[in-house]
């Protein structure tokens, strides 16, 4: 695997992704022909199985899942392989069971809920990019993207933060490394992130890319009604 273009799918939240997230990412397929995936984590919800009150205005557990799972195998068409993180959403059955005193060896790997053959998930990531440098993703360390570069000590990305979406350099004497916060792509007027309203900074929707070493934000930019404005 050559990682020369890596395509970073941010925070989907599937099945409440932004309406015309799987458009978006077929336009950066079709324009950055990445030759490599990596799903940030938070691939799906699973906001009924939430430990904070859930919206029964929305799916029930069962029917989240199917309707993720939609979601999720449109996504496999477009890319076959991905390297996904676990995460807070993402790993919500297994912590439950945690607290539940369910032994992990008695769920389905995740791979088996989603049903997808080229996808495998990771607690963390290091890949070696290009340049020799190495590259380290997780889904979320740190709110300060910055501490998180430093602390690392190598090229870093990481989500979680929805309303992070930015790019940061640290240099020393030696190395010039950098750090991804990925944003993410979920439906900001979705019930099931009713919690942000109290918050006045709000989600911004995009993904990165890792072109020959260097980091790059593609940003789902989007006209007035909160459709994406077809260009990447």
């Amino acid at each position: 695997m050559s990682n020369n273009r890596i395509l970073v799918i941010s925070d989907l939240h599937a099945p409440y992704q932004h309406r015309d997230a799987i458009k978006f990412l077929s336009a950066i397929k079709e324009k950055y022909d990445p030759d490599r995936v990596i799903s940030i984590g938070d691939e799906v919800d699973n906001h009924a199985m939430s430990f904070h009150p859930s919206d029964q205005s929305l799916y029930s557990a069962g029917d989240e899942l199917k309707k993720a799972r939609e979601v999720i195998w449109e996504i496999e068409k477009l890319f076959p392989k991905v390297d996904v993180l676990e995460s807070n959403h993402g790993s919500m059955a297994y912590r439950k069971a945690m607290v539940s005193g369910i032994p992990k060896e008695m769920l389905r790997p995740y791979k088996r809920v989603l049903d997808v053959k080229g996808w495998n998930w990771h607690p963390d990531l290091v890949i070696t990019l290009p340049n020799r440098q190495k590259c380290y993703f997780h889904h979320g360390k740190s709110a300060n993207s910055l501490t998180f570069l430093k602390d690392t000590q190598m090229c870093c990305v990481q989500g979680h933060y929805h309303e992070k979406f930015n790019i940061h350099y640290h240099g020393t004497a030696e190395q010039l490394t950098w750090v991804i916060a990925t944003g993410c792509l979920i439906d900001d007027h979705s019930m099931a992130f009713a919690y942000n309203n109290v918050n006045l900074k709000r989600p911004i929707i995009g993904c990165a890319m890792i072109i020959d070493s260097l980091p790059l934000l593609i940003p789902l930019v989007m006209h007035k009604n909160g459709r994406w404005n077809g260009r990447v």
